[in-house]
C-alpha cells in the first residue's frame, strides 16, 4: 500500500505511489490501467448494486446505484469522472472495498451517464455543485454513520466546488472526509492540455465521441437548444464546451466556464478535511498548475506522487490491479473518523460523542 501522510501532517506530500516498473510514464499508466487493469480481484463476484431513480427539482432524474449495508454503517460515495459511470473500473474497485469492509456505498450518475439520456435541457459539467448538493443531502438523510465522499477527475472538481459554495450544513458538519483523485483543479490549463499534442489524438476524440452523441440526442429533445452544426464540427473540448457545455449551464462560453467552474482559486476555502490527490505525471492535469501548500485549506492534504498518470494507479503483476487505490484512500479517510467526531459504539457509529 502507498505510504500516505496522516491527517494533520504537512499539507503537501510527494510520497510515491507504487507504480510497477512495467508501467512507465504517465501516458502508459493512464492508457493501460484504463484498458486492462482489474477492478475486482480475480474470482470476485460482481457487485450486487441496486438502482434508485430520483426526481430532481427541475423535473429531471438522477440514477444512483447502491450497495446496501447496516443503516449505522459508514457510507462511501463516489462521484465519477467525465463520461464515467458505476461501471468504470475505479467505481467498481471502490465498491468492492466497501463490500469487503461492511460499508454502504452509493455510486451516483451525473445526468445522462447512467445509460439513459436525461430529460431536462441540460447535461452535467465540472462545477455541478447543485447536483452534488442534491445527491449528498439526500444520501445523508438515509445514512446515520460517517460519510466519505470520493470524487474522480471531473467529479473531484465538482465535489470541491460544492464544498466551496455551500454554507455550513448537516452534510458538511458530519461528513468524515472528502477525497479527490486527479481532479482538474484548473480547468483552463487542463482543457488546453487535452486539446494539444498527443492528448488531442489519444483522449479528446474518445471523450467527444460519446459527448457529441449525447448532445445530438439532446438537440432532438429540444430543437434549437444550441448550434447543431457547430457542435458536430467540434474537434476540441474547447470548441465543444463553447457551444454546448458552457451555454447550457449558465456560462458565456468555454473560457468563462473553465474559469468560473475551476476549484483551484478557492481551494483554501474548503471547510471540511480533504485529501486532494494529483500525480505529477498526469497527462490531463499539468504539474505546473498543481497547488502548493499555501493554497491548501486547513485540514487539507495535497498528495502529489511522482507517478500515477490520470487514474493510472495500478499495482501488482500485469495487467495490474486497482485494489491498492481504495485501500490507500480509505485508510486515510478512516483516520479522520475520530478526529471528525465519530466513534463506534455497541449501538453503531455515533457523532459528537
Amino acid at each position: 500500500m502507498a505510504s500516505l501522510p496522516a491527517p494533520g501532517d504537512a499539507p503537501l506530500s510527494t510520497a510515491p505511489w507504487p507504480s510497477p516498473a512495467w508501467l512507465p510514464g504517465g501516458q502508459v499508466q493512464t492508457v493501460l490501467t484504463g484498458l486492462a487493469a482489474r477492478a475486482l480481484p480475480r474470482g470476485a463476484a460482481s457487485l450486487p448494486l441496486r438502482r434508485e431513480r430520483w426526481t430532481t427539482p427541475d423535473g429531471d432524474f438522477l440514477d444512483i446505484d447502491r450497495l446496501d449495508a447496516d443503516p449505522a454503517a459508514p457510507m462511501l460515495v463516489l462521484l465519477h469522472g467525465l463520461e464515467g459511470s458505476s461501471a468504470s473500473n475505479y467505481a467498481q474497485a471502490f465498491g468492492h472495498w466497501a463490500r469487503q469492509n461492511g460499508w454502504a456505498c452509493a455510486l451516483p450518475h451525473f445526468r445522462g451517464c447512467s445509460g439513459e439520456i436525461n430529460v431536462a435541457p441540460r447535461a452535467y459539467f465540472s462545477g455541478d455543485a447543485v447536483d452534488v448538493n442534491l445527491i449528498l443531502t439526500r444520501l445523508r438523510q438515509h445514512c446515520s454513520g460517517p460519510l466519505v465522499v470520493v470524487g474522480v477527475s471531473l467529479g473531484g472538481n465538482a465535489l470541491l466546488r460544492w464544498a466551496q459554495t455551500q454554507p455550513a450544513t448537516q452534510v458538511l458538519d458530519t461528513a468524515c472526509a472528502l477525497v479527490t483523485l486527479c481532479a482538474p483543479l484548473d480547468l483552463t490549463r487542463c482543457g488546453d492540455a487535452l486539446d494539444t499534442g498527443l492528448n488531442r489524438f489519444l483522449y479528446t476524440p474518445m471523450f467527444l465521441r460519446t459527448m457529441q452523441a449525447k448532445a445530438e440526442t439532446k438537440l432532438r429533445q429540444f430543437p434549437g437548444l444550441f448550434d447543431g452544426p457547430a457542435m458536430r464540427a467540434a474537434r476540441t473540448l474547447r470548441a465543444f464546451d463553447d457551444v454546448f457545455t458552457g451555454p447550457l449551464h449558465g456560462y458565456r462560453d468555454a473560457a468563462d466556464y473553465w474559469l468560473r467552474a475551476s476549484s483551484l482559486p478557492l481551494l483554501h476555502t474548503v471547510p471540511v478535511p480533504a485529501l486532494v490527490v494529483n500525480p505529477r505525471n498526469d497527462p490531463f492535469v499539468p504539474a505546473a498548475c498543481l497547488p502548493g501548500a499555501a493554497q491548501a485549506a486547513p485540514g487539507m492534504t495535497l498528495w502529489q506522487p511522482p507517478t500515477g498518470g490520470h487514474m493510472g494507479f495500478a499495482t501488482a503483476p500485469f495487467p495490474g490491479d486497482l485494489q491498492a487505490l481504495p485501500q490507500a484512500m480509505m485508510a486515510w479517510a478512516q483516520q479522520r473518523m475520530p478526529m471528525a467526531g465519530w466513534a463506534q459504539t455497541p449501538q453503531g457509529w455515533r457523532y459528537g460523542g
